[in-house]
């Protein structure tokens, strides 16, 4: 059984760290919002709706008729205007505004939560001296972020229709970085848990099924970027075969394997069922005693909402991408992402005083 810390040096510990605590806990919750809703953004193709980017003076919407026309004719100019929302109307322009509104509101907030507590932290001495370099992190590449959105936007506002899935899945990785730090940070905080450690074959078996997942998460980046969702909404076949007709149409190899939607669909595939396979070995040879009962824990935890990102993903597939589902395939894998960095530090800590 764990032992764990003597309470009173664990329960001084927790109060010393608890407000660092509480600001990593509402800093995951706000990435995970911000995901959530540029998810939404994605999916209803609202994205390009705004086409300057203002930092400040953008917080406030437009009210007057003369400003909503402006803004609607600003986003006549683009190709997207022409193509995925040609024949749209003002009303219906409103409706993308917002979601775009929305999702750069919260960002912005998102800065906000990430700038603000952690130089109040600082000042009062509340964040300990072997962490301040890494937390200084967090509110950096979190402006970042924001210039890496806009610099992604940029990209679908004057020859293409839509955003380079090279710089979305790039802007998706950035905020993965983001959470994978502020998550490993607050599992440091936590009290720790006395088990013995794990074995070594574990420890970088177990980095290489999460480094596999965070593959598989950002792989996720291109099929929303290329659409590649919405064609060969069967499984497990595609168009009745188990390599898709025109895979491997673009040269070189590299760039059909990146902007082929047919490859980048069917590489998703192989990464998602080969990660929920190989999550589903680690699971079942946790129990074999090499262990201790978190480590176990955590791993089936992780486990658990793998496969429940796989059933999601080939839901969302067959449904040919409806909205509620795209989102919630989005949010579950980056979810599971974060279990699998919860069971990594669990399993890589074991042992340490």
């Amino acid at each position: 059984m764990p032992l764990h810390v003597p309470a009173p040096a664990a329960a001084a510990t927790v109060r010393a760290d608890l407000p660092l605590q509480r600001w990593l806990v509402t800093c995951i919750v706000a990435v995970l919002l911000v995901v959530m809703v540029g998810g939404i953004t994605r999916l209803t193709e609202s994205g390009l709706s705004i086409t300057e980017w203002r930092p400040v003076s953008g917080v406030l919407p437009p009210v007057t008729a003369q400003e909503w026309e402006a803004a609607f004719a600003a986003f006549q100019r683009i190709p997207q205007a022409e193509t995925t929302h040609r024949g749209i109307t003002l009303q219906g322009f409103k409706l993308i505004f917002w979601w775009e509104w929305f999702h750069r509101l919260l960002a912005r907030g998102v800065g906000l939560v990430f700038a603000i507590p952690f130089l109040v932290l600082l000042w009062r001495g509340g964040i300990p001296n072997r962490l301040r370099s890494r937390l200084a992190l967090l509110p950096l590449l979190t402006l970042a972020q924001g210039v890496l959105g806009w610099y992604m936007v940029q990209s679908g506002l004057t020859v293409r229709s839509s955003v380079s899935a090279y710089r979305l899945t790039a802007h998706l990785a950035l905020a993965l970085g983001i959470l994978v730090v502020a998550l490993w940070t607050l599992a440091d905080l936590r009290p720790r848990v006395r088990e013995r450690a794990a074995p070594t074959a574990w420890r970088w078996s177990l980095l290489a099924v999460v480094g596999l997942l965070a593959i598989t998460v950002l792989s996720g980046g291109f099929v929303a970027g290329l659409r590649a969702g919405k064609i060969f909404n069967t499984f497990p076949l595609m168009d009745g075969a188990l390599v898709p007709p025109g895979y491997g149409q673009l040269t070189p190899w590299w760039r059909d394997a990146f902007e082929n939607p047919t490859a980048v669909q069917f590489h998703h595939r192989l990464l998602a069922l080969g990660t929920g396979c190989a999550v589903l070995v680690m699971s079942w040879r946790a129990s074999s005693g090499s262990l201790g009962v978190d480590a176990v824990r955590s791993i089936r935890i992780m486990g658990i909402v793998v496969l429940l990102q796989v059933a999601l993903g080939i839901a969302t597939l067959l449904l040919a991408v409806p909205v509620l589902l795209g989102v919630l395939h989005q949010l579950t894998g980056v979810l599971a992402l974060s279990a699998g960095v919860l069971a990594l530090h669990r399993v890589w800590r074991a042992g340490a005083v």
